[in-house]
């Protein structure tokens, strides 16, 4: 013989149910206030990334080709590469080491944010001869590097070659460059790095202006985010009607200009 529970049994667990339910719909419903807090806490752990960890760069020139076009959009990373902090401790710090890409405020400009490759760290010997970095007496296969078949003593030759008459060389670093030279090579200073752009014959870099300052290092380029086909010399032109052309052109051309063979490549 079947056993049938009694009604008050059946209700009571119905009952239940429908209250369980009920509790787990309200509690999926976000009120106002809480919609309104966690969409405050997302834009401030947004603004603590882009202020301290990511801040975003545009490319301007091609003293870093073919590694970095013009045109090209980087993530650089502000905080490995800064002084240790205490108040970070888990986030790992990484030493700036021989062919890292840093970004770094210019020695000869104030306020300028230059790219380059990082060639020596403090206590490196360095010379050129025909175009070709020697490090510590070995001679250096850099597969990045690109030239253009041009040829200038200066450039190629450093620094046996005095810089003569040039007019790219700073002031500063024609009376302090020899200073730092020692039987043929240039030593790298403590505190202090030598930078040069992969494409190597058109860089403005540390043969120019010498060593880059610990303290003017900001990050290093993570990965390519955004890479659309710019004009050399756009970055150049600072009128109002030349941005807005460029700004109309970005809004008409995105999706055939956008290199999107470049997006989210990695910066080595």
């Amino acid at each position: 013989m079947a056993a049938y529970l009694p009604v008050g049994e059946i209700t009571g667990k119905h009952l239940a149910k429908k209250e369980e339910e009920k509790v787990k719909a309200e509690k999926k419903r976000e009120t106002p206030m809480e919609f309104i807090a966690s969409m405050a806490v997302v834009l401030v752990v947004g603004l603590f990334i882009i202020t301290y960890c990511l801040q975003a760069f545009e490319i301007p020139s091609s003293s870093m080709e073919d590694t970095l076009l013009i045109g090209d959009h980087v993530f650089v990373d502000r905080d490995t590469v800064g002084p240790r902090t205490r108040w970070m401790p888990l986030i790992p710090y990484h030493h700036i080491q021989r062919r890292d890409i840093v970004v770094f405020i210019s020695p000869a400009e104030p306020g300028l944010y230059v790219v380059k490759r990082i060639i020596g760290v403090p206590g490196d010997r360095i010379h050129l001869r025909d175009g070709v970095v020697y490090l510590n007496g070995q001679r250096q296969n850099e597969p990045y590097v690109i030239h253009n078949g041009s040829y200038n003593p200066y450039r190629d030759n450093f620094p046996a070659v005095p810089p003569g008459d040039s007019n790219s060389v700073t002031p500063e670093w024609r009376l302090t460059m020899s200073s730092y030279i020692e039987g043929g090579d240039l030593v790298v200073p403590p505190g202090s790095y030598f930078a040069m752009g992969d494409n190597r014959d058109v860089s403005y870099d540390s043969r120019y202006w010498g060593f880059i300052p610990r303290q003017n290092i900001i990050g290093r380029p993570l990965f390519i985010y955004w890479s659309f086909e710019t004009p050399p010399g756009q970055y150049m032109k600072t009128s109002l009607s030349d941005r807005i052309a460029f700004m109309g052109r970005v809004v008409f051309h995105f999706f055939s200009m956008t290199r999107w063979n470049r997006m989210f490549k990695l910066v080595r």
